[in-house]
């Protein structure tokens, strides 16, 4: 029985799967959103949120272990420098998954998966209207 067994397999072997997730996250970290299946966004979505803490916490320890789950220096480098600092006051839920339509070859639901804080950073608030100038 698979009670309590949270890893989604992806109909991939673990070497294949592992370094999927982590060239999606990568990438996930170096462009703040990734348009993909709604399957391999959920899967991303638990290494993103632990990649952020380890990004939260900051020490040496924790970047060689965010080293050794991206593989790739300047998407560590970019977490450690520019979103852990923006999640220092949130416990969790640092990413959104957007259902998008079907791709159209063969059918598969399609997401968009990206960080909560910089998805509203990203879109300019409306500046106030100023009153009209009586003379």
């Amino acid at each position: 029985m698979r009670h309590g067994k949270r890893t989604i397999k992806l109909g991939r072997k673990s070497e294949h799967r592992n370094a999927m997730l982590a060239n999606l996250v990568a990438s996930l970290v170096l462009h703040g959103r990734v348009r993909t299946t709604l399957e391999k966004a959920k899967a991303a979505r638990l290494l993103a949120d632990r990649v952020i803490t380890f990004g939260k916490k900051g020490t040496l320890h924790h970047r060689r272990l965010a080293m050794a789950a991206l593989h790739q220096k300047t998407a560590v480098a970019k977490l450690f420098k520019d979103l852990a600092p923006q999640y220092q006051g949130r416990s969790g839920g640092y990413t959104r998954i957007i259902k998008l339509n079907q791709r159209i070859g063969d059918g598969a639901p399609l997401a968009l998966l990206e960080w909560v804080e910089t998805a509203a950073a990203a879109v300019p608030a409306p500046e106030p209207e100023k009153p009209a100038a009586t003379t």
